[in-house]
């Protein structure tokens, strides 16, 4: 038996298509799998009005927010992004004659494209800084892939052995992700664990160092002399080579600035804006390194476990991870130019 009841206005067209191509009721129903009664509804609904969408009226109860409701709602959203379901019905329901439920809310919430998502975690960006920041752009905007093959990245990072799951939840379209309202702003901070510094270029992973303690300008200068020098004078033999650093105090301390110039024959230290970790491929090495924690079966326990794990982690990442990093500079400088120096989704 074929299919009875109203057809979608897709299916309705094949039907006007198949009886005008001289077939047969018999005929249009075995083709096209409809029962006979609905092929011959639907071509005399055709015949006398000309048309072959459905004017039948649409089943089920009337949606509560009509698109009125729903732009009201859209308000709410702009106003606060943090609100919670149960903030966001209670004021939707202030001065309607119809209240709704959380139901309705997430449900018309959903409709309108909203998902209650974790804020995109972006550095605070002072205004001085975003000219700093678009200045380093536009002196970098005509750098090729090739060009920044011949910068090494460098960077610390401290990992925790335990995590707080507990995140803020906001509420946002897919396109909204760096709009102002659905951002955390986030500033450097110490916490447990062990930190790390380490350095890479295109061409290879550098080494990973420990740092046991907070580093300083004494011990800074130590991982300078005996990790970075080797690294760029082995790398970059015809002193073509760029290192970065980003503008902690201790990479800015005298002593530190005094080696460099000392060595600004072999290098160059490459001119860093400040609160810039987005432009930092290494920043996602961190990220690499962070997942691989979490995804381990068995979970150090204590911080000697954990520095085992770290070290273990970044020797075996890809080629081809910190390659596909370095390549994306010139997407960066982009996206830098485009925000005018602001936050962007790196």
């Amino acid at each position: 038996m074929g299919k009875k009841g109203d057809l979608s206005n897709f299916e309705r067209g094949m039907v006007v298509r198949a009886r005008r191509a001289s077939l047969s009721i018999s005929q249009s129903a075995q083709l096209l799998g409809f029962s006979r009664t609905t092929i011959s509804r639907v071509y005399k609904e055709w015949c006398a009005k000309g048309k072959t969408s459905s004017m039948r009226q649409s089943c089920g109860r009337k949606c509560l927010v009509d698109a009125r409701g729903q732009r009201r709602m859209g308000r709410l959203i702009q106003a606060d992004r943090r609100a919670t379901l149960t903030e966001i019905t209670t004021r939707y329901n202030q001065g309607v004659q119809q209240s709704i439920c959380e139901a309705t809310t997430r449900t018309t919430l959903r409709r309108m494209g909203y998902n209650s998502r974790r804020p995109h975690r972006v550095p605070l960006i002072s205004t001085t800084n975003r000219k700093k920041r678009l200045q380093f752009a536009r002196a970098h905007q005509n750098w090729t892939v090739q060009d920044w093959k011949n910068v090494a990245w460098s960077d610390e990072s401290r990992f925790l052995l335990r995590h707080s799951n507990g995140r803020v939840r906001i509420w946002r379209k897919q396109n909204e992700n760096m709009d102002p309202s659905c951002l955390v702003t986030t500033v450097q901070a110490g916490g447990g664990g062990v930190m790390v510094w380490g350095m890479f270029s295109w061409h290879t992973l550098g080494p990973l160092v420990p740092i046991g303690h907070r580093l300083n300008a004494t011990a800074y200068l130590s991982i300078v002399s005996d990790h970075v020098h080797p690294f760029m004078t082995t790398m970059y033999p015809s002193s073509d080579g760029y290192f970065q650093q980003d503008n902690a105090p201790c990479h800015k301390a005298r002593i530190i600035s005094n080696w460099f110039l000392e060595h600004d024959n072999e290098f160059t230290v490459l001119k860093w804006p400040p609160q810039s970790p987005d432009l930092n491929p290494i920043e996602h090495l961190w990220d690499v390194v962070e997942r691989e924690l979490r995804a381990l079966d068995v979970h150090p326990t204590n911080l000697h476990q954990l520095q085992d794990a770290i070290l273990s982690i970044w020797a075996n990442i890809s080629k081809e991870c910190f390659q596909h990093l370095v390549e994306s500079m010139p997407h960066r400088i982009k996206a830098v130019l485009k925000a005018k120096g602001g936050q962007t989704p790196y």
